[in-house]
């Protein structure tokens, strides 16, 4: 998915002022209470490529843990940004580097996390990341307590013009509201801004 697509998908909702309901259902609560997790072995795969943009593989789904975890790869080109600052009102998520160095936004505080180095990101905080070196990144994110990989399947995947859904359509604007509202997905007022001002600091594009 080229870096504008992902840009228009994931921050086009902080333009409209969208925020999910503090009412929102939990989706650790509608987890199964009782099935146990099987064992899985996934094969090995290359290294995913960013295409010139972003791009991400899913490997470990909630449904193969019993709605505990699940892990996406996501490969960043060289100056490439995330998603507008965000915060989740469920999701925990925790980022391993395996290639490059990760640009971090957390709160108000910028940390880069170099290749073998993790973050942890709990909810309820702003952030986002980025690639400001000349060099690809790539990162494994892990989800807890939220099938995040349907979000994210959405976001590049799904939502797409090839499947009826143009940018700047109401159609489009439509459904990722209400995925933004599904996810507890919240832009704040400030993150298109905050988004132009990182950038502009790092380059960025």
């Amino acid at each position: 998915m080229e870096r504008r697509d992902f840009i228009v998908a994931s921050g086009l909702l902080a333009a409209l002022g969208a925020a999910g309901p503090s009412g929102a259902p939990s989706f650790a609560a509608a987890q199964g209470a009782a099935g146990a997790i099987e064992p899985v072995l996934l094969p090995p795969q290359p290294p995913l490529d960013h295409n010139g943009g972003m791009e991400i593989r899913v490997w470990v789904r909630q449904g193969m843990t019993n709605g505990v975890y699940s892990n996406v790869e996501c490969a960043v080109a060289p100056k490439v940004m995330g998603p507008p600052p965000h915060y989740h009102r469920e999701l925990d998520e925790l980022m391993y580097v395996a290639e490059g160095t990760a640009g971090v936004l957390v709160g108000k505080e910028i940390v880069h996390v170099e290749s073998g180095g993790w973050h942890l990101r709990p909810r309820m905080i702003k952030h986002t990341f980025w690639n400001a070196s000349d060099k690809p990144l790539r990162f494994y994110d892990m989800y807890f307590h939220q099938p995040f990989e349907e979000y994210l399947e959405q976001v590049f995947y799904g939502l797409t013009a090839a499947n009826g859904y143009p940018d700047g359509s109401e159609k489009k604007n439509k459904a990722l509201l209400a995925l933004n509202d599904r996810f507890g997905v919240v832009f704040p007022e400030d993150s298109s801004g905050e988004r132009n001002d990182i950038v502009r600091r790092f380059g960025l594009r």
